[in-house]
């Protein structure tokens, strides 16, 4: 879900492609000073006196941030919460003044407290922090005192170079210092990427692991992200990088801290897994038929040695907090909490002193939401006006006007309104003979980062959608590529939305105008997809005749499962889809006649 690429930002966009090429050779000691020895424990209480056998540590923890330190608009802001009588109740929730404030008041009594994320808290961001490369994000991550973050696979977004730069701070190298007399100072916490060598030398990226220590209480953290990094990310972005197995790779550390004495052991892991529902209060251990948790997730918990106490996890932008048995089949805490912000983690460690170990039995977990009734924090205020007014010329410039809200991230289902609005788009902008002469335009579902909200986020009134909240629905600037595909290789791309790697989560690609199929459900793999039923502008899909075909980058290098994409001939690299998608808006909509939501009927979807 998370899963998306992210491009080189175009010159529009204020980013030279050359930031996102530097080689990874020029990485060198991305990490801060002491990293490896974090123990400031932000100062809560100093434990003197006689100490208890064991002590409670409470671990806070995040996960796929992707630089929402604004609410979250629309549906995309909500977290869903089962009331008593079993109905589901939409609570607004997110924004980093409130998370800042709700992590602030957890920590609250409680003199050991260590906070970690699950890695994506940058890229695909909205344009307050995308626009200036994320470092709003990490300022606003420093001051929330962050200890520990493992990379996700959107850490990756701008390449390695751009990575170490985030860590270790320093100056955008085209775009330069973004406030008069500041130099961008990078990450006071580690980011960890145990899983991700350089392939020239085979040495780790960045530290495998860092030890938090407060009082001779030492807690080591194991940071991966997804071994399929490189399927969900553009070329560049790991351009030079190896990504390696998660099980191998934290067993493999486990044992190098353990045999360090340091025996108390988290893993942070960009992978993770869907719950039966969506409710962030689920029960994920209720012991009904089908309850409980799929996804990649399980397996890695399931091979994890047991020297691992708990996994804090991520990518998939689901609540949980589950036990899953380790290899020893004794119930290990799973967690995620949601994205953007929405949710936090709180876990209680028991430490015993004597051991060195956390008593496993002792392990309580429960998400909380980062409610918006609740006072905002000072700084985070003044650290969003401050880059907002950085960004406003560029954020409030009116695009278009839309007649309500058209829902995408939002949307649950197979076919949704935004994106269709993007297929178009892409269609419209490319079909020009001189422009590709695209007949069929393809949007992947997970490069659709928000909806496109009626009600007015700031001044511009409602119905009016701005840049920035164009920006926020397609953050890539990917270039788009127009290409010469079979009618056959068409087909199978549309069964590689839900065969292969995509079976298990289907990955239903938004379809332009004029394409119209039936999926069925009932069936498995690629079966799911009924061929007799494919047309283009009524006519049936001709698989020796060549078509045209519209697609960003991402999806035309074949990315996420798209194997058949990968193989058009004959490419035209046309405008980026942020400038087509804004050209849509302009020409096909005003004040007077905004646009509205478009019919999802070019899915026809069987339960």
């Amino acid at each position: 879900m998370s899963a998306t690429p992210q491009k080189n930002r175009s010159a529009r966009r204020m980013l030279a492609a050359a930031a996102g090429l530097a080689t990874v050779g020029a990485l060198v000691a991305a990490m801060p000073a002491g990293a490896h020895d974090r123990g400031n424990g932000h100062g809560h209480g100093n434990g003197h006196g006689h100490k208890p056998r064991t002590v409670d540590v409470q671990l806070l923890s995040f996960n796929d941030l992707h630089g929402n330190l604004e609410p979250p608009a629309g549906s995309a802001g909500n977290v869903s919460e089962t009331q008593p009588d079993g109905t589901v109740k939409a609570i607004p929730a997110g924004g980093v003044e409130y998370l800042a404030t709700s992590l602030r008041t957890a920590r609250k009594g409680n003199p050991y407290s260590v906070t970690a994320a699950g890695g994506d808290m940058v890229g695909a961001s909205p344009l307050l922090s995308g626009l200036f490369h994320d470092e709003p994000t990490i300022e606003a991550l420093n001051k929330i005192d962050l200890d520990v973050s493992a990379v996700g696979n959107h850490e990756f977004d701008e390449g390695a170079t751009e990575l170490a730069r985030l860590q270790n701070g320093g100056c955008h190298p085209v775009e330069g210092c973004y406030e008069k007399g500041k130099k961008f100072k990078g990450a006071d916490f580690p980011y960890l990427a145990a899983n991700v060598t350089k392939e020239k030398t085979g040495k780790p990226l960045l530290k495998p692991y860092t030890v938090w220590k407060k009082n001779g209480v030492k807690i080591g953290f194991i940071g991966v992200t997804l071994e399929g990094t490189p399927d969900i990310v553009t070329a560049n972005g790991v351009k030079g990088l190896k990504f390696h197995d998660e099980v191998k790779t934290i067993n493999k550390y486990a044992k190098e801290l353990d045999r360090k004495g340091v025996k108390s052991i988290v893993a942070l892991i960009h992978e993770g897994g869907a719950p039966v529902s969506t409710s962030y209060n689920y029960d994920c251990d209720s012991p009904g038929a089908g309850d409980g948790i799929s996804g990649p997730i399980v397996d890695i918990a399931k091979g994890i040695t047991p020297k691992v106490d708990a996994l804090v996890t991520g990518h998939t932008h689901q609540a949980y907090v589950c036990t899953v048995p380790d290899p020893a089949g004794k119930p290990r805490m799973v967690t995620s909490a949601s994205s953007f912000g929405k949710l936090y983690t709180d876990t209680t460690l028991t430490y015993d002193r004597r051991t060195n170990d956390i008593v496993r039995t002792s392990v309580k977990s429960a998400n909380h939401v980062v409610t918006r009734d609740q006072p905002k924090a000072t700084d985070m205020t003044r650290l969003i006006e401050r880059w907002n007014k950085l960004a406003a010329p560029i954020a409030n410039r009116p695009q278009g006007w839309i007649s309500a809200d058209i829902n995408g991230r939002g949307s649950t289902a197979p076919e949704k309104p935004l994106g269709n609005v993007i297929a178009d788009a892409q269609l419209e902008g490319l079909a020009p003979a001189d422009k590709g002469g695209a007949e069929v335009a393809f949007m992947n579902p997970g490069g659709i980062r928000a909806d496109l909200v009626h009600k007015a986020s700031g001044s511009e009134g409602d119905g009016v959608v701005t840049y920035g909240e164009a920006f926020t629905v397609q953050p890539f600037t990917n270039m788009m590529n127009v290409v010469d595909l079979t009618g056959a290789q068409l087909v199978t791309a549309l069964q590689q939305q839900v065969s292969g790697s995509n079976e298990a989560a289907p990955k239903i690609l938004q379809v332009s105008k004029g394409l119209t199929y039936t999926l069925d459900l009932t069936k498995t793999g690629a079966a799911r997809v009924v061929t007799d039923t494919i047309k283009l502008n009524g006519a049936a899909i001709d698989p020796a005749k060549t078509y045209r075909v519209a697609m960003n980058e991402f999806l035309a290098g074949g990315g996420d499962g798209f194997a058949a994409l990968g193989q058009g001939t004959n490419k035209l690299v046309g405008a980026s889809d942020l400038d087509l998608f804004n050209a849509y808006l302009a020409a096909h909509s005003t004040a007077a006649a905004p646009l509205a939501p478009p019919a999802t009927d070019r899915i026809t979807v069987i339960q």
